[in-house]
């Protein structure tokens, strides 16, 4: 009876795809296998299982930034944990289908030790039997874009590489879509976009499904974003880390989640123009965090604590007027809590000033 091969039925790769995959990066990154075995054990591959993540996606270099950046969208539970792979100053990788994760680590430390993107894909795609079934995109740090869709992914399945008008350069790839025509529509928003490079990337999200997306459906997605060059902390590196493991609509969730980012990173710049005593930048960081999540709690509270911090204490008033209508948190007892953290002045005229911001409009 015949046996269909390991990485179509999901129970993943045999221990000498493994360490024929992590040989590849031995000699292409140009190391001693003695000094890689540290990095990259040979049964890496073995530990993760093949699956059918059908799916699209794109990675991306902004081109003003340098920023590098995946997003992808699937009709799989928790996509973002397989398929999108960045590290800054070095590359991002997409990888799908019938998926071999371990693409993403190792294009990454292929790109990592000079490699391109081309020769990082080549090398991997060379020593992998089930390249047929696999789909990856891979850019590095330079701009340069690679991407393979083997023969035997399920239709549609194609990718498109190309370079927007403002140098930023992007792959797209798609398999078992609707109608064929995913990829070109993918491409076609990214090039037309503009702003920062998470929002282009969701624009090339959005259109696929616009255009028909998974003939599945849609169930997870997700947003990787990286800085140009390492800071030395992995977790800095991040500009935008963001997933949807499971909803109903992804892409509106998603949406969601990338403005409230945004509302978030006004806040961190308002509170870091408190620390150096510009209160006026503050103010209008705050307001642009409010004006899109306007009904967040927790930022009317935090305004207000910054503002009461820095002697502006009638403006506020409102703010903690604004944050004490929440009836899930007791922000009036976390106010309270604040003076013996050194978060505000240890003076009880101010506190019971503070306390009773709203309190007018709150009487019957």
């Amino acid at each position: 009876m015949n046996k269909r091969p390991a990485h179509r039925i999901g129970i993943g790769p045999a221990a000498g795809v493994a360490a024929a995959m992590a040989a590849a990066v031995t000699l292409m990154a140009g190391c001693a296998a003695t000094e890689r075995a540290a990095v990259i054990p040979a049964d890496f591959g073995a530990r993760v299982p093949s699956r059918p993540v059908a799916t699209y996606s794109i990675v991306a270099r902004d081109a003003a930034t340098g920023q590098l950046g995946v997003a992808v969208q699937s009709h799989w539970f928790s996509v973002g944990t397989s398929v999108p792979w960045a590290e800054a100053g070095v590359g991002a990788v997409a990888t799908q289908s019938l998926v071999e994760v371990s693409y993403g680590p190792l294009g990454l430390e292929l790109m990592r030790g000079g490699k391109s993107a081309g020769e990082a894909l080549a090398a991997l795609t060379s020593v992998d039997p089930g390249a047929d079934y696999r789909q990856v995109a891979m850019i590095d740090a330079d701009g340069e874009v690679a991407a393979h869709t083997g023969g035997l992914c399920i239709a549609h399945a194609g990718h498109v590489t190309g370079r927007a008008s403002d140098g930023s350069a992007y792959s797209v790839q798609a398999n078992l879509m609707g109608p064929s025509t995913v990829p070109a529509a993918m491409a076609q928003a990214f090039e037309g976009s503009a702003g920062p490079l998470a929002d282009r990337l969701y624009a090339a999200l959005a259109a696929a499904q616009r255009e028909g997306g998974d003939i599945r459906g849609k169930q997870s997605a997700a947003i990787l974003v990286v800085r140009a060059e390492p800071t030395g902390s992995p977790a800095g590196d991040r500009l935008v880390d963001l997933r949807v493991e499971d909803h109903p609509d992804p892409l509106g969730e998603l949406r969601r989640l990338l403005t409230l980012h945004s509302a978030y990173e006004h806040m961190n710049a308002g509170d870091l123009a408190i620390e150096h005593g510009d209160v006026e930048s503050a103010v209008r960081e705050y307001a642009a965090a409010m004006a899109l999540a306007p009904n967040v709690a927790e930022m009317h509270f935090w305004t207000g604590v910054s503002l009461a911090g820095a002697g502006r204490v009638e403006e506020a008033l409102p703010h903690l007027a604004e944050a004490f209508k929440d009836t899930e948190g007791d922000w009036r007892e976390t106010l309270r809590r604040l003076p013996a953290s050194d978060l505000l002045p240890d003076d009880p005229a101010l506190m019971e000033r503070l306390l009773s911001a709203g309190a007018d409009s709150a009487a019957p």
